[in-house]
């Protein structure tokens, strides 16, 4: 199974082929240098291109809260229909 790269390491990733690129190297040896498929590549360029390591971490981070507060919300939401349909007299 291939590793999955932290995102401040996808960052320093795209930063390397950038200066590959500004030295004269098309994209796509700057992407085989990297090691990764083109693919991979436009998607990290996409998700973290403007990014800087610390702005990723953040955003990870704040990715990982709205998970949690989504779950939060979900579990209160069923336990709310439980009451409600206890308090109808349907159990």
């Amino acid at each position: 199974m291939a590793k999955h790269p932290k995102p401040e390491e996808i960052v320093a990733k795209l930063r390397q082929a950038d200066v590959l690129i500004s030295q004269g190297q098309s994209v796509a040896d700057a992407i085989r240098a990297l090691g990764v498929s083109s693919v991979t590549y436009y998607r990290w360029r996409r998700e973290f291109g403007g990014l800087k390591s610390d702005q990723v971490r953040r955003m990870k981070d704040l990715e990982t809260e709205n998970a949690r507060l989504r779950k939060a919300i979900a579990d209160l939401t069923l336990d709310k229909l439980i009451l409600q349909e206890a308090s109808r007299g349907n159990f």
